[in-house]
């Protein structure tokens, strides 16, 4: 939690974790162990860095991957590789905690991923790995609070739509210096767009990603950017992936142009993806792809604080409509069956001062017709009408729900309305669209704002609409959330000044968002 109190001089000896895709090793690892003679590894295994993800009141997922030629399929020998890790109280390793031994196969990129349990609640800790002699920078990681703590508080950032070829992800700076307790990314990590020299930088390769190979270099090449490398080196990440971590706009097992992509080789695709994306993300076992299909719903603790409960509104879709009647079909489904009863048994169930639902793509209505009648976005919840009718009514009955989102490219921040067809029905929550980190580049504010301005007659519910680049800092505590929007002057250079044009509030009872 923020501002917690510096971690207690109690010392754990006992070694092991789980190991994601890999086996572990029983040894404990001490500084200078002998291993069996092998052909040294290239030097810079770690160019990736490393991360953390996915934090527990006990337990947290510590990443990396060995990639010393990473635009280039990784570099490295086909063999397994040994890593050390450790994880300590303190920067400078005398509090060892947990210490152990994973296995970096080559069958998963070389990844590592270890679920180190056993830790103590609401806490601050450092970590490393060591390979072959060659050492990883330090990362710095936070448990969630204790189960039933209601107290303090939860600083959490909000990110998505990172375009490499529109922009550096200079946001990520301001972040830093913000210090969340977590990072909540709700999805396009990476474009899988063609080359192409009309931005400030160029995709590697010579096309759009389609193999195992392929994705694995482009997530190498996003995870190069200094500033996206810094904010996951200290702190950790909740992730769930959206549309261009695969292919725009695809739905279940449908691409966004099937006429060009049969079935069997989408499939294929999918395959490449998922599994790609596993490797570079700070996730547990749960989410180990089997085949075209990765679990990534789940749902997070944070003490009685806040529930947050991460959806995937890409895998069980119905194919997005093209028209307003089609939209209000009450058979297409954002979720599926399944998602949906998990979502709404979480949610009506929560012991939880906030309940927070991360969502990859706007709920609130976006009426972009001018006056009378309405047209919509289908690709977002406004193209699944019933099914997100009826979630918002269920809202009704949860306590303090709040979505927050992306996709959308810029920020807009709205109440959530029971009926959006009726503009005096009741408020039930409130939602926050983060800007994208850098997608659309440096956008013409003064054209944004000739565009959309218009519309809001049409879209009441909306409290503060921008366009600059950036994301959205969020302090919770029991009595209410604090939320600030952070943007910055410039994407198209590596360095940018941060700002905050709006900061809004939401009170806990008081369903809805005002701006302060």
């Amino acid at each position: 939690m923020h501002g917690a109190s510096s971690p207690g001089r109690r010392r754990f000896l006992t070694t092991g974790a789980a190991v994601l895709g890999a086996a572990a090793s029983a040894q404990l690892w001490l500084p200078g162990t002998a291993r069996a003679a092998e052909t040294p590894l290239p030097d810079g295994v770690f160019s990736l860095g490393v991360s953390s993800g996915d934090p527990l009141p006990d337990g947290i997922v510590l990443w990396t991957r060995l990639a010393p030629d990473p635009l280039n399929g990784g570099g490295m020998p086909d063999r397994v590789v040994p890593v050390d890790w450790e994880l300590a109280e303190d920067q400078r390793f005398r509090k060892v905690v947990r210490r152990g031994t994973a296995q970096a196969l080559p069958a998963f990129g070389h990844s590592v991923h270890v679920d180190v349990r056993g830790l103590r609640a609401g806490r601050t800790y450092w970590y490393r790995f060591r390979a072959d002699g060659q050492l990883s920078r330090t990362g710095r990681t936070r448990t969630a609070p204790a189960r039933h703590t209601s107290l303090g508080s939860l600083r959490v950032a909000l990110a998505s739509c990172q375009n490499w070829q529109h922009g550096y992800f200079t946001p990520y700076a301001d972040m830093l210096d913000q210090d969340p307790d977590v990072v909540l990314f709700v999805g396009d990590y990476i474009y899988e767009s063609a080359p192409s020299s009309a931005g400030p930088r160029r995709h590697e390769g010579t096309g759009e990603p389609y193999t195992l190979v392929q994705y694995r270099n482009r997530y190498a090449q996003y995870r190069t950017d200094p500033d996206l490398a810094e904010i996951h080196a200290n702190a950790p990440w909740v992730v769930t992936f959206d549309d261009h971590e695969v292919d725009n706009d695809w739905a279940g097992e449908i691409p966004q142009d099937p006429d060009k992509q049969p079935h069997d080789a989408f499939v294929a695709r999918m395959t490449a993806a998922f599994q790609a994306y596993y490797e570079h993300m700070p996730v547990r076992a749960t989410a180990f792809p089997d085949g075209p299909h990765i679990q990534m719903y789940r749902r997070l603790e944070f003490g009685r604080l806040v529930r947050l409960n991460v959806l995937d509104t890409r895998q069980f879709r119905s194919d997005q409509v093209t028209g307003q009647a089609a939209a209000q079909d009450p058979s297409l489904t954002m979720l599926g069956a399944e998602q949906k009863q998990w979502l709404l048994d979480g949610l009506h169930d929560s012991p939880a001062r906030w309940n927070v639902i991360a969502s990859q793509i706007m709920m609130a209505e976006t009426d972009i017709l001018l006056g009378e009648g309405k047209l919509w976005y289908y690709d977002a919840w406004d193209g699944y009408q019933v099914e997100r009718n009826a979630l918002l009514e269920e809202l009704r009955s949860v306590r303090n729900p709040v979505v927050l989102s992306g996709d959308r490219h810029f920020t807009m921040i709205s109440d959530l309305k029971e009926d959006y067809a009726d503009p005096s029905s009741r408020v039930v929550g409130a939602e926050f669209v983060a800007t994208s980190i850098s997608s659309n580049g440096d956008q013409d504010q003064a054209a944004f704002h000739a565009q959309w301005d218009p519309l809001r007659a049409d879209n009441p519910h909306w409290k503060f609409i921008d366009a600059h680049r950036g994301y959205h800092l969020f302090d919770i505590d029991r009595h209410g959330i604090d939320a600030q929007v952070r943007a910055v002057d410039t994407v198209v250079g590596p360095q940018a000044t941060p700002s905050t044009p709006a900061q809004l509030r939401v009170d806990a009872g008081k369903p809805g968002v005002r701006l302060v």
